[in-house]
């Protein structure tokens, strides 16, 4: 089996307003999305969503309740130390809380937010990271 990762999959509460946030981010949405199951394109990788109690329940889970760290987040891997703050000040003027601003750490500068429904992003520049031609991470 091929290892890899296709789809990201985040239950929200609210699908218009979730949509708009990502979309306002820049995240092209696809045009095969629909009112209860919207994917957004990130080359290679699609971030969908949906509601949290439909992911809940298809995941025979008795609630869709939940809070706290979750031992998870994505992240955006910027180009320049300047974009981190940036991208942050981006989201959190589309509704987005800043968990942590930019700050300068041992390995570069990085920062998170909570999208509207509490996923963590984390925001990161650092040195190490290579993008190859088609603008896809190298490791």
């Amino acid at each position: 089996m091929r290892q890899r990762l296709n789809l990201i999959l985040l239950g929200v509460s609210d699908m218009t307003k979730s949509t708009a946030f990502y979309e306002a981010l820049g995240w092209p949405k696809a045009e095969s999305s629909h009112a209860e199951f919207v994917k957004f394109d990130l080359g290679g990788v699609v971030l969908a969503i949906q509601s949290r109690e439909t992911f809940a329940n298809d995941a025979n889970f008795a609630t869709a309740g939940g809070s706290g760290f979750s031992g998870v987040a994505l992240a955006y891997i910027a180009r320049s130390p300047e974009d981190v703050p940036r991208v942050l000040d981006k989201a959190a003027s589309l509704g987005a809380t800043i968990v942590k601003p930019a700050t300068q750490n041992a390995w570069g500068i990085a920062g998170y937010f909570r999208d509207l429904d509490g996923h963590l992003f984390e925001v990161i520049y650092e040195d190490g990271w290579i993008f190859d031609e088609q603008d896809d991470l190298v490791v």
